[in-house]
């Protein structure tokens, strides 16, 4: 398992913590703290010292200081070693990651040295209050890893503490699905679903204040065991309502069961109602109560901030985001994803309404947007790179329309490399822009 290093650094009440760019690979827009991956050359030039070794030339790579230099001229009092956490084994890349205190004298010592951090990796860093980082996290306002969690509350609870802590997320495999909460009242489940590959999960949100209504979004778990993982792993909630942000069968497996199970309702959109209609029969609500919300209903409240419900069609008719209206997050469903591609073609697709879409998250503009299959992302560029990209895409059939090809030379012209078992869905995505450009043109309209 590869290893990585992480610098907390301390100066009184304070603590240092950066903002990852929107753009990175990994972790966009997370709070965290400096540092990066072991390499070979640390283990052979450190010895039984390589974390310690790794620290320091990172620490020079990231903030262009020297720590030896600092501990010598008494501006860091000590350097020790805090935390780890392992990435959990759902995440098939997977860290031991090691944290560091490194304590500084005083105020004055601080103003002597000289950070100079690489902005190509960091948006911005801030020297927090402890009590005051934790307080931003539990505001919804710092997007973190589950580790950090853990170690916001610990520097809260005593900043100057030496006692080994263990930062690691506990949950019982055999009996639960992982959970994590990387924006505070934003509880990401993750059960395993019957998804479209190289996904293999759907994000199960739960939202709501403690002591207010609670709904769970998108249960859909693969099968009878993982469906009693996630009811065991959800009972700590009073949850009064399942909330579906679309018809397609991986956003809602399950669903009735649980809300029987629970004796709770459902709410979706009445286009997500109609079309789950159409896919089963008309008695598939029979049993429950359901709710309608449209665009603009407030749905519930986060950290004491409304949640509405915004009209994200084009993937699927009718489907819905969640915005909290602060601008702090949205929840996008399938509007994009991290893990993989979204189609858009068949049944209740429209590439028109998609383009539109994404155009409107764009423009609204969220400081973080949570798919329905991936990680969180700070900022909207992955809904801006889509967005283009599809574009691109577009003008590709275009071009291949005005030569008078035909949809199956525009496939090969397109997508020459595609393996045979995703044809369908490219084809579906080619027709859906030939549709497109036949009824309204190019471009976003």
């Amino acid at each position: 398992m590869k290893q990585s290093v992480s610098a907390i650094f301390i100066c009184g009440e304070k603590v240092l913590f950066m903002k990852r760019q929107n753009y990175l690979r990994a972790f966009p827009g997370y709070t965290s703290f400096p540092g990066g991956k072991v390499d070979k050359e640390d283990i052979l030039e450190g010895g039984d010292n390589y974390l310690e070794y790794a620290l320091k030339r990172e620490i020079k790579e990231e903030l262009n200081i020297d720590l030896d230099d600092l501990q010598l001229s008494g501006h860091i009092i000590d350097i020790a070693k805090y935390s780890l956490a392992v990435t959990p084994d759902f995440n098939p890349h997977r860290f031991e990651n090691y944290y560091f205190k490194i304590f500084i004298k005083d105020e004055a010592h601080l103003e002597d040295i000289k950070f100079e951090f690489d902005q190509g990796e960091i948006a911005y860093t801030k020297w927090f209050n402890c009590h005051e980082a934790f307080e931003s996290y539990k505001q919804g306002q710092m997007l973190v890893v589950p580790p950090m969690i853990t170690i916001l509350e610990d520097l809260d609870r005593d900043i100057a503490s030496l006692d080994f802590l263990d930062a690691n997320l506990k949950y019982d495999s055999k009996k639960c699905v992982p959970m994590i909460e990387p924006l505070f009242g934003l509880r990401q489940y993750m059960p395993l679903s019957n998804t479209f590959p190289p996904a293999n999960r759907t994000n199960c949100f739960v939202l709501g204040d403690d002591g207010h209504k609670k709904i769970i979004i998108d249960p859909s778990p693969k099968n009878s065991d993982e469906y009693e993982k996630l009811l065991n792993s959800i009972g700590e909630h009073d949850i009064s309502e399942v909330f579906l942000t679309h018809h397609h069968p991986d956003h809602h497996e399950y669903s009735r069961r649980l809300a029987k199970e629970l004796g709770i309702s459902f709410s979706m959109s009445k286009g997500t109602y109609d079309h789950l209609l159409e896919d089963f029969d008309k008695d598939y609500f029979n049993e429950f109560d359901v709710k309608f919300y449209q665009d603009g209903d407030i749905v519930v409240k986060s950290c004491g901030v409304d949640v509405k419900l915004i009209t994200t069609g084009g993937h699927a008719f009718g489907q819905s985001s969640l915005y909290r209206v602060d601008g702090a997050w949205m929840i996008v469903s399938d509007l994009i994803q991290t893990v993989g591609t979204v189609t858009i073609g068949g049944k209740g697709s429209c590439m028109r309404e998609y383009f539109q879409s994404l155009q409107n998250v764009i423009d609204i503009d969220p400081q973080v947007i949570m798919p329905s299959h991936g990680i969180c992302l700070g900022g909207t560029l992955k809904i801006k790179k889509t967005l283009e990209h599809r574009l691109e895409r577009e003008e590709q059939v275009r071009k291949c329309v005005s030569e008078g090809k035909e949809i199956e030379e525009i496939f090969k012209e397109i997508y020459p490399d595609l393996p045979e078992r995703l044809k369908s869905y490219a084809m579906a995505t080619i027709t859906s822009h030939l549709e497109k450009l036949r009824d309204f043109g190019p471009g976003i309209c």
